[in-house]
């Protein structure tokens, strides 16, 4: 009898500990999964990419074109247009748009957000009749590549 008690004693000894551990394993899982799912997991983003949209377009850039140019002719000096209005065919829309990722904040670039720099060529018969937008675009280039 004796035998049988010291032999049933280490293990019921040893299931005591596991049941003690287990409580405490649980809620350092429960507590790490927590943090992982309201952090979004953003402790682990490094780094995120600069989004350029459109076509990036200065004053001085705009500025050559002029009334009475055909439209291979602003292709030629602007690049094509972020869309055609299909509606106003005769409308051409330069439009840009900036996120800064990393790198761009790192160098202090803005944001551009909702059309800010928007640039409108209006035509009549092929021929640019008139420009509308010179005033949103920045003095200077601002390539972001």
């Amino acid at each position: 009898m004796t035998f049988m008690k010291t032999s049933t004693t280490p293990f019921y000894g040893s299931l005591r500990h596991k049941a003690r551990a287990l409580p405490s394993l649980l809620s350092t899982i429960t507590l790490v999964s927590s943090i992982s799912l309201v952090s979004g997991c953003s402790l682990f983003r490094v780094y995120t990419i600069d989004v350029p949209q459109g076509t990036p377009i200065s004053q001085q850039q705009a500025q050559r074109v002029q009334v009475g140019m055909s439209e291979n002719q602003v292709l030629y000096l602007l690049g094509s247009p972020a869309f055609r209005d299909v509606i106003e065919a005769n409308r051409w829309d330069y439009i840009y748009d900036y996120k800064a990722g990393t790198f761009g904040k790192r160098e202090g670039k803005q944001d551009i957000n909702n059309a800010e720099q928007h640039l409108r060529i209006y035509f009549s018969n092929r021929r640019v009749s008139r420009i509308e937008g010179l005033q949103g675009l920045p003095a200077k280039s601002q390539r972001s590549w």
